[in-house]
């Protein structure tokens, strides 16, 4: 199904708003991405870390009218929006929970049904696309977010449907893992910094933007650094669907060796994305939750990590 055409509503993540004059110069100290790249047709992806480099949250984001709209995790905006509103207080702009102004969807394999709505999407990832109000952004091949002010949710969801199959928020997973597109949670809140989920090799991070929270942090470990910890693809012969922070265990340590970021069904298998110790990962021998938990096999990400390209962005 994750390959075929279809359409969900994505209810799992909120929308956090920081409109005025500031917005951008505000939060280009507070996100790991650089905010000049941003346009009427580019997003990105980006996180917010503490002072240790550690992510509060990660987040697709994109401008919007007098601003940039943020798109994460439900769960994580109160917080997110109670810790920025404290360096938010000397400049203008303002910081809101839109969540309920917007209708947001997934689509697989669907450009037909954009194009009935007036939205010619370009195939490259990051790419935006706006007919009136509605917005379309591509976050992975194949892959695409339409983003629909709420008064016109029902209309076009109908529109979507006369074309389209309606599946559950488990295949969009599915896609985003298979994409490697790893996401902060609730459960790993301020548990990974950005080169753990890979965020840097999907277009998350700038090494070229200058200071941002915990971007000391951040910095040292692309260029002084080596990475011991890094998002894997792995699978799971079962049925148990594992959350978000379940610890992962190998024989040949004595302590967890990382923990899942999301996962998602995949007809009789567990697909999932996870961060681990790069040694443990290479001997292939991971068990979920327990040394004598189940084991899981190592998959391909589709894309590889790549220092000297990174840095250039």
């Amino acid at each position: 199904m994750a390959d075929s055409a279809f359409f969900c509503p994505l209810s799992h993540e909120g929308v956090l708003a920081v409109r005025g004059s500031d917005a951008a110069k505000f939060l280009q100290g507070q996100l790991t991405c650089n905010l000049n790249y941003l346009s009427d047709t580019q997003a990105s992806l980006g996180a917010r870390c503490t002072q240790k480099g550690r992510m509060q949250s990660s987040f697709r984001i994109l401008l919007q009218g007098d601003g940039v709209l943020l798109a994460m995790a439900s769960e994580l905006l109160e917080p997110q929006l109670a810790d920025l509103k404290k360096y938010a207080v000397f400049s203008k702009s303002k910081l809101t929970d839109e969540s309920a102004a917007w209708v947001r969807f997934g689509l697989m394999n669907a450009d037909p049904a954009l194009t009935g709505l007036g939205l010619e999407l370009p195939a490259e990832t990051d790419s935006v696309v706006r007919n009136d109000t509605l917005i379309a952004i591509r976050v992975s091949p194949g892959r695409a977010e339409l983003w629909v002010p709420a008064e016109q949710g029902d209309a076009v969801r109908s529109q979507l449907a006369a074309t389209l199959e309606q599946t559950d928020l488990n295949e969009w997973l599915l896609g985003q893992i298979r994409a490697g597109i790893g996401q902060v949670m609730p459960q790993t809140r301020e548990l990974f910094i950005p080169q753990m989920l890979n965020l840097q090799a999907v277009g998350g991070v700038s090494f070229k933007k200058g200071c941002y929270t915990g971007q000391e942090i951040v910095a040292r470990m692309q260029y002084l650094g080596k990475l011991k910890r890094r998002l894997y693809r792995l699978s799971l012969a079962t049925s148990e669907m594992p959350a978000p922070g379940t610890p992962l265990f190998s024989p040949s340590h004595n302590s967890s060796i990382g923990e899942v970021v999301i996962a998602a069904k995949a007809d009789q298998t567990v697909e999932l994305l996870a961060v681990l110790q790069a040694e443990a990962a290479d001997s292939e021998d991971v068990h979920l939750g327990a040394l004598e938990g189940p084991r899981l096999q190592l998959l391909d990400l589709p894309y590889t990590l790549d220092r000297d390209r990174e840095i250039q962005r």
